[in-house]
């Protein structure tokens, strides 16, 4: 006969934040107490319906389970045991979350169903019922408030928040890297719709130098008495929400990329639509080095080039964190990438990432020698800007498509349209905000990008390491193309 374990309760965390942790099918042993340890088998990812969760209880008990469904519409998950030593026979079991809307709570609602050896039925019933749903839902409970800011009432409210003494690098005029020092300050408190991140790791980008240099004045208006302040993306921990956010709690771990510049400081208030939730696999300097190139990566290939088996891909800086990324992941689909590189150690490392063909220059000429590789390229990602302007257009194929990202050379001249005619060229200048214009959006990319280096289709770019206040020293590197992969800032 089939014993039926039925529990439930409900947490006061909003229904995504529960649901963030509950369909990751490897997180108990983070934090149900019952749990020595856990891994998912065969290198899989932990929400891949038919993944195997190997695990250990404190007990000495050890069970395989397999994720069955996984339901992110309706908040739902069914699982069962495959093999263990408690003698638990056809367990199947249910988990279903909705959302209470009395201050934004969860209902949870965990049951089962499984046979036992004759005699045993009350001793194993109350072990599934105390010892793992009962014991869960404390300890998620415990989990989720284990920040303190969190009333466990109804109607939960954030406390005031108060200002939080931090540094930060800033720049008072526009020019070379010498312009940028370190100050204290204080971060303001999240305003309604905003996160207040104690950040870890801070993501340095082309645009950052653009920036630096006074050539985008729009985004970053200096002016005496209000010094800007660079960076786009960065990663850390939530400390605390202003009004009107949900979906984040104090202590997850985040990461963010945003339209207007100001990461390069210890904590910062962004606005929750940049924000996404880190997976437990993804650590906080290799979320600051992927989330914008590898986002960039993904528009580029899949939306503007249409990279698939066979297309001729020119990769510029192919050993920088934008061309690491790319060339790799072009790869894995198929095309065939030539790169270009400024130094024989460079080729050995885009090589490494995937790039079939590497030519070395430094005086912006590869035209001929991609001509002669591949016939012209179907594609060119292009981030050194005008000096590689008219070589880009020699060395691509007919109706091939021009991708020009950024101008590391300086600014691009105006391209006139009779260019492009002899070949039926197609020239686009993307701007990576526009792929992530809302929270769902950049949900959606950085989820790809995840699953991307946990696919192998990504490989981890090389890392250099600053620490925040020497921003001006980490410029001063990227500028001298002496660079492979990509470069964060420590706070």
């Amino acid at each position: 006969m089939l014993q039926k374990i039925v529990r439930s309760t409900v947490i006061d965390a909003p229904i995504e934040r529960v649901w963030a942790v509950l369909r990751d099918f490897n997180s108990h042993d983070q934090w149900h107490s019952a749990i020595e340890s856990s891994r998912i088998e065969g290198h899989e990812r932990s929400d891949q319906v038919g993944c195997v969760r190997s695990f250990t209880l404190k007990d000495g008990n050890r069970i395989r389970e397999q994720l069955l469904t996984l339901d992110d519409t309706q908040h739902k998950s069914t699982y069962c045991i495959v093999e263990a030593t408690l003698p638990l026979q056809r367990y199947v079991a249910t988990v279903t979350l909705k959302p209470v809307t009395d201050g934004n709570r969860t209902f949870w609602h965990w049951e089962s169903r499984f046979a036992t050896p004759p005699g045993r039925e009350r001793e194993l019933c109350e072990t599934v019922a105390k010892g793992v749903y009962e014991t869960g839902f404390e300890d998620l409970r415990r989990h989720l408030l284990q920040a303190g800011d969190v009333r466990s009432g109804p109607g939960a409210a954030m406390p005031s928040a108060l200002p939080a003494p931090t540094r930060r690098v800033v720049l008072e005029r526009y020019g070379g890297p010498e312009e940028l020092h370190a100050e204290n300050t204080d971060a303001a408190p999240p305003r309604a719709g905003e996160i207040r991140i104690r950040q870890r790791a801070i993501g340095i980008n082309f645009i950052d130098i653009y920036l630096r240099r006074g050539w985008m004045p729009q985004m970053l208006p200096l002016s005496p008495g209000a010094p800007g302040v660079l960076g786009m993306e960065a990663a850390g921990s939530v400390i605390d929400l202003g009004p009107q956010v949900s979906g984040f709690l104090p202590g997850d771990r985040v990461a963010y990329l945003g339209p207007l510049p100001g990461a390069y400081c210890g904590v910062r208030s962004v606005p929750a639509e940049w924000v996404v939730r880190l997976p437990a696999a993804v650590e906080d300097e290799m979320a600051a080095a992927l989330l914008l190139k590898g986002i960039t990566a993904d528009y580029l290939l899949h939306d503007l080039g249409r990279v698939q088996r066979g297309t001729r891909l020119l990769v510029h800086a192919a050993a920088g964190g934008v061309g690491l990324l790319a060339c790799h992941w072009a790869r894995r689909l198929g095309a065939t990438v030539i790169g270009t590189v400024s130094s024989d150690a460079k080729a050995r490392v885009a090589r490494e990432h995937g790039c079939e063909h590497v030519i070395v220059t430094r005086d912006y000429r590869f035209a001929d020698a991609v001509q002669r590789l591949c016939g012209g390229a179907d594609v060119v990602i292009d981030g050194l800007g005008d000096a590689a302007r008219d070589e880009n257009l020699a060395a691509l194929a007919r109706r091939g498509h021009w991708i020009s990202l950024g101008q590391a050379s300086g600014p691009l001249t105006p391209l006139a349209p009779d260019a492009l005619v002899a070949k039926s060229l197609s020239f686009s200048r993307p701007v990576v905000f526009d792929y992530v214009a809302s929270q769902a959006q950049l949900a959606e990319r950085a989820q790809r990008v995840w699953n991307a280096l946990a696919e192998g289709a990504i490989k981890p770019p090389p890392i250099e390491r600053f620490p925040l206040d020497a921003a001006a020293q980490a410029h001063a590197r990227l500028e001298s193309r002496a660079t492979t992969g990509a470069l964060v800032l420590l706070p």
